[in-house]
């Protein structure tokens, strides 16, 4: 397991950014992980987390996966389904992980776990590579 470095103003994970949610990211095996506990400042219906910050949070684990794989991406469709509300004040953990890589997009998933295990959020992503906004290098998608 190691630890991402920061993403500096990042409204997810930005240690620069004073309004970042503050999420710290892990990897192992390809998988972006985090435990994280929500407060008022991501609220939406009272006393839970706002849609707006659980698609935020798996916008950009499931980036965070194909970007810690070497691709240079960005993303392009966001599927974000809603099971059950998050509470605030209740640890929960975030997972993304790469789940087809194309000759141009790669494929993603992603879930937003409660502390009893069940899910509340999942999330499809598609990404694709746009050197023209982050760098010409490591666009290549093939194996």
């Amino acid at each position: 397991m190691r630890k991402l470095p920061g993403h500096g103003a990042c409204f997810v994970c930005g240690a620069e950014n004073p309004r970042s949610i503050g999420l710290t990211w892990f990897e192992t095996e390809g998988e972006i992980f985090a435990a994280f506990t929500f407060d008022e400042g991501q609220q939406g219906p009272p006393g839970h987390l706002h849609g707006g910050a659980s698609a935020a949070v798996l916008d950009e684990a499931m980036g965070a996966a194909v970007w810690t794989a070497g691709l240079r991406v960005v993303a392009v469709n966001l599927e974000i389904n809603y099971k059950q509300p998050v509470p605030l004040g209740q640890r929960v953990t975030i997972h993304a992980r790469i789940q087809e890589r194309h000759e141009r997009k790669v494929l993603t998933t992603s879930e937003l776990r409660l502390a009893d295990g069940s899910v509340a959020v999942t999330g499809r992503g598609i990404y694709v590579p746009a050197p023209h906004l982050v760098g010409a290098e490591k666009v290549r998608f093939e194996h």
